[in-house]
């Protein structure tokens, strides 16, 4: 099968995915090249839409959920454009089985997760129902998933907190502006991002030390799934007794294909999406899921149909990236 990706861009991917920024000479001696042929290379399938880096904002006060919808069959078209333009809503996927649409939400605090879910979502044309679980820890997103994944793991997991948002990060137009340059393209020098942004360069580079050293930015590698050769998305909740809930997440997160595991208060309380190879490597990863999870119930599973926005990256048809928004959580600004 032809991936639109070699092993060359695979390698320098990888790369990029254990230090994002770091400087090209770095990179090419990791790929065995030089700085040269690598920043060549990453510019072709930066520009094809096949692979980008990208920053957004991760502060530790963030409250994040996952929302599955039920639309009536003529308005699922309409609503998949909705909730894919707000920046609030990072990850839009379209889904087989009872719930047509699964999306990752944002907000600011609980207040702000409500009114989004309740004073937004509940009202778009359409909606006959929804399902909705709060995050509560994270073991593993998008970040941690690698291409050379069999060889190397970077498992953290992160707790998701309730205390009130800090209004100095969400308000500060300097700090939204920067992100959002960073966003677009994650491998902008300071200097670049200053000129962006009217900012002065120490400005920008105390702000990323600030930010970094506070774990309120974080910075991803992605690709597009399909001509990568990862053309399934599955995801899968499951129903983990209390006591066994982060030993099982644990386990989970390190699974090579796993790109989401998170623990939540929710119908299922374990939720896991995985990238696989083909249909039927479904059945496979599935009793990986119930061997590392010492044979816990899979209470739902779903295959994604067409994923048209992952972390604020919108996608075309075959997952390759064809613009940027900057994700803004619900009562963020």
């Amino acid at each position: 099968m032809t991936t639109g990706l070699n092993e060359a861009d695979l390698a320098l991917v990888g790369a990029l995915q254990g230090d994002p920024r770091a400087p090209w000479t770095s990179i090419a001696a990791v790929v065995g090249t030089d700085a040269t042929t690598a920043a060549r290379r990453w510019e072709k399938l930066h520009s094809a839409g096949l692979a980008w880096l990208t920053a957004y904002a991760t502060p530790p006060t963030l409250t994040v959920a996952y929302v599955d919808l039920v639309c009536r069959p003529d308005s699922l078209i309409a609503v998949t454009e909705e909730v894919r333009r707000w920046p609030s809503v990072f990850s839009v996927e379209r889904t087989t089985g009872h719930h047509q649409l699964y999306l990752g939400i944002a907000a600011r605090d609980y207040q702000a997760m409500d009114e989004l879910v309740t004073g937004r979502i509940n009202r778009l044309p359409g909606l006959t129902s929804l399902r909705f679980s709060v995050a509560t820890r994270i073991y593993r997103e998008g970040s941690g998933w690698l291409v050379n994944a069999p060889s190397r793991d970077r498992h953290t997991a992160t707790e998701m907190t309730a205390r009130p948002a800090l209004p100095r990060f969400w308000n500060d137009a300097g700090v939204r502006a920067i992100v959002d340059a960073l966003g677009v393209d994650g491998r902008l020098s300071s200097a670049v991002v200053a000129r962006e942004c009217g900012l002065g360069e120490s400005t920008v580079r105390r702000t990323l030390t600030r930010m970094l050293r506070g774990r309120e930015l974080a910075f991803r590698c992605d690709i597009a799934h399909i001509p990568a050769g990862w053309p399934v998305i599955a995801g899968y909740r499951l129903d983990v007794p209390a006591d066994r809930l982060d030993e099982a997440g644990a386990r989970v997160a390190v699974l090579p294909e796993t790109r989401l595991c998170a623990a939540v208060v929710g119908a299922g309380n374990l939720v896991v999406s995985a990238w696989l190879r083909a249909p039927a490597d479904t059945t496979g990863f599935e009793a990986k899921l119930i061997r590392a999870t010492q044979g816990v119930r899979v209470v739902d599973r779903a295959v994604t149909l067409w994923m048209p926005k992952r972390m604020g990256r919108l996608l075309d048809r075959h997952g390759r990236a064809t613009g940027h928004q900057a994700i803004i959580p619900a009562g963020g600004g």
